[in-house]
């Protein structure tokens, strides 16, 4: 077989794939009107992580009614002087709606901690108070889930090449890409922090190995739909793939699950 056809054969599965997930998507959202849910997904990861494609697929064929993504920029004079969750907390799910957040509070741990955006005093105030955020949060009634996108140095590297090549990309291009690489080891240890002091019971992190943009679509939505409940869900087809898919761990940092 060629490889020509090889890739339309790989990209067919794909397609196919992804059509039957959206479909439990679909049921999914049906079951929180139904029941009155509030569904909120946090989406983190390194720049390029693939948070956007992602997001993309998940709500693709879902009532925008019912489904917001936030995407919040940068904060006004306003949000610098306000209790740091409180922009976030204006975005929360009220019942029957799926809310995914692309970034969200944990810019703190992050690009903030790494760029200096913060001072070490609000750095520390956000560590030591997330935790308890997140179970208020849960003890609201909301169902949170947590996703951290992890991508190579090398596919990084790659997909910021690409960012700047592709005109349909760049409006994605911002002065903090050019300190993705060069920083990449504080990004790193910032990250490691974060996973290992903010990885609790009621909101646990899960770590997704995001190399590969369709495993990636592929598996994030499987695993979403394993933890959450809905009428009529086809079991065999939502369980994602261990290898791409897994609970933080801190054993992941040093067994190359998580890139170094």
């Amino acid at each position: 077989m060629s490889k020509n056809n090889s890739d339309k054969e790989t990209k067919h599965a794909y397609k196919e794939n992804l059509k039957l997930l959206q479909i439990e998507l679909v049921k999914l959202q049906k079951h929180i009107i139904k029941h009155n849910d509030k569904i909120l997904i946090v989406f983190e990861g390194r720049d390029t992580g693939g948070k956007d494609g992602t997001i993309k697929r998940i709500i693709q064929h879902l009532s925008p009614r019912e489904v917001r993504v936030v995407a919040l920029g940068k904060p006004s004079t306003r949000d610098l002087s306000s209790w740091y969750f409180q922009r976030y907390t204006a975005h929360l799910p009220a019942s029957q709606e799926l809310v995914l957040f692309n970034r969200s509070w944990y810019n703190r741990a992050g690009v903030e901690r790494v760029m200096g955006f913060c001072s070490d005093t609000e750095y520390h105030e956000f560590m030591e108070t997330v935790v308890d955020y997140e179970q208020l949060l849960v003890r609201s009634g909301i169902k949170l889930l947590k996703y951290y996108l992890d991508i190579s140095k090398d596919e990084q590297k790659k997909r910021l090449k690409e960012r700047k090549e592709n005109p349909l990309k760049q409006w994605k291009i911002s002065p903090i890409d050019k300190a993705a690489q060069k920083q990449w080891h504080q990004y790193s240890e910032a990250r490691n922090i974060m996973l290992a002091r903010t990885h609790h019971l009621v909101a646990p992190w899960t770590v997704v190995r995001a190399d590969d943009k369709p495993a990636t679509h592929i598996n994030v939505i499987k695993d979403m739909l394993l933890r959450l409940d809905y009428k009529d869900k086809d079991h065999n087809l939502v369980l994602p793939d261990t290898q791409i898919v897994f609970n933080y761990e801190e054993a992941c940092l040093h067994n190359g699950m998580i890139a170094p």
